[in-house]
C-alpha cells in the first residue's frame, strides 16, 4: 500500500477541524474541549508530523537557511504535508491556550470567538488579537460587549 499525501491531508485537516469545533463549544464542555483540543489532537497531529519527517526528510532537497531552500524543501509533497500538519498542530494548540486562558481570566467567550477564527485561519493574527484583548483588560480598559462585562 502506497502512502497518499492527499488522503493524509484530508484526514489531518478533518482531525484538526474537529478540534476547532470543540474549542468553539468549549463553554459547554471546557474539560473535554481542553483534553481533546488542547492535548490529544495536537499530540496526534505531532505524531503524524514526526512520522512524515522521519519517513521523508532524507528525500527532500533544500533546507531552512534561505527562502529558496525552504521553497525547495516544500517541493516534496510529503514534506509540504508535514509543514501543513505542523501548522495544524501548533495553531490548534495556541487556540486551546487562548480558550483556556480566557476562561481562567474571565474573558467573555464572545470576544474569544474572533480570536479562535483568526488563529485557525491566520495563526499569529489570532494570537495577536487575543493578546491585545488581554492587554486592554489588564490596562483597565475592559472591553464590554453589549453591556456585558467579562
Amino acid at each position: 500500500m502506497q502512502f497518499d499525501p492527499d488522503a493524509a491531508f484530508q484526514i489531518a485537516s478533518a482531525i484538526a477541524a474537529s478540534g476547532w469545533i470543540l474549542l468553539l463549544a468549549s463553554p459547554l464542555m471546557p474539560i473535554w474541549s481542553q483534553r481533546l483540543s488542547g492535548q490529544a489532537i495536537p499530540l496526534l497531529l505531532a505524531a503524524g508530523y514526526c512520522a512524515l519527517v522521519l519517513a521523508y526528510w532524507s528525500r527532500g532537497e533544500g533546507g531552512f537557511d534561505s527562502l529558496d531552500n525552504v521553497a525547495a524543501l516544500f517541493r516534496s509533497r510529503e514534506l509540504l504535508l508535514a509543514g501543513w500538519v505542523h501548522y495544524l498542530a501548533f495553531d490548534l494548540f495556541v487556540g486551546a491556550w487562548e480558550a483556556r486562558t480566557a476562561r481562567r481570566e474571565a474573558i467573555a467567550f464572545v470576544l474569544v470567538i474572533p480570536c479562535l477564527i483568526l488563529t485557525f485561519l491566520f495563526g499569529p493574527v489570532g494570537l495577536l488579537l487575543f493578546s491585545a484583548i488581554r492587554f486592554a483588560r489588564r490596562s483597565g480598559k475592559a472591553i464590554e460587549v453589549e453591556g456585558m462585562k467579562p
